[in-house]
């Protein structure tokens, strides 16, 4: 997006960042606040997944044109460094730890959590208006964020891989919603790249949200968040090098 007003790309980057800023410490205050309340911790947990991998939306505001534009990524790199001092620090009644684990256990912060951060940092620096960025955290925060929750809440016909039992409700919920949240982020964003027409893009969705839940019915605990990203943009890498 270019500046309105004629504003340094640097005051405008820096605007968007502030915006940033808002909207994933509201979601986070939010939530802690609930939590406080009795609202259950491991879909607290998911609500900020979710609302964490929809930073994208806010790419469009910024000015790629700068340097600055790498601001996006400035609260992620936030929550990078309090999950490795929190995850050593912090004691169970830390706010952090109450709503983004499962057990309370602050160690928990330098697993799933700090794995999420770090692909927020990593695609926001260098895969910046990606279609396949987009994708990648689509599937990431909606697909892989709302799987456990049906897993746990509606999961009856279970299945182990690898040592690790899963549910066939949570990995529908996982490629349902990698696809819902793919279009809808990228119908939002209008990213660079993508397979030209709708039919292909859909097509392509369909297929890496297929590929991304085999991936997390593979994963160890708390890996997926790490192992998710790499296969999808190794996928893109491979399969569509312009995309990527």
């Amino acid at each position: 997006m270019i500046p309105p007003y004629n504003l340094n790309p640097l005051i405008w980057n820096s605007i968007c960042t502030v915006i940033v800023f808002i909207y994933i410490m509201s979601v986070i205050k939010f939530m802690d606040f609930l939590v406080s309340k009795g609202f259950p911790q491991d879909i607290s947990r998911k609500i900020v997944h979710i609302a964490a991998g929809s930073w994208v939306i806010f790419w469009p505001l910024y000015y790629g044109g700068h340097w600055s534009y790498t601001f996006n990524i400035a609260v992620a790199l936030l929550w990078t460094i309090l999950f490795l001092v929190k995850g050593f620090t912090a004691t169970p009644e830390d706010t952090a730890v109450k709503t983004m684990t499962r057990t309370g256990n602050p160690k928990e912060l330098l697993k799933g959590p700090l794995f999420f951060t770090l692909v927020m940092d990593v695609l926001g620096v260098f895969f910046f208006m990606k279609y396949s960025a987009v994708v990648t955290m689509a599937i990431l925060g909606w697909g892989d964020g709302l799987a456990p929750v049906f897993g746990k809440y509606y999961g009856k016909r279970k299945y182990r891989l690898l040592g690790n039992e899963k549910s066939v409700e949570g990995s529908l919920g996982m490629f349902i919603f990698g696809i819902i949240g793919s279009l809808i982020l990228v119908s939002i964003i209008n990213p660079i790249g993508g397979p030209a027409g709708l039919i292909a893009m859909i097509s392509d969705i369909v297929l890496i949200a297929f590929i991304a839940t085999i991936v997390e019915a593979l994963s160890p605990a708390d890996i997926d968040n790490l192992l998710i990203p790499i296969v999808t943009m190794l996928y893109y890498f491979y399969v569509f090098p312009i995309i990527f």
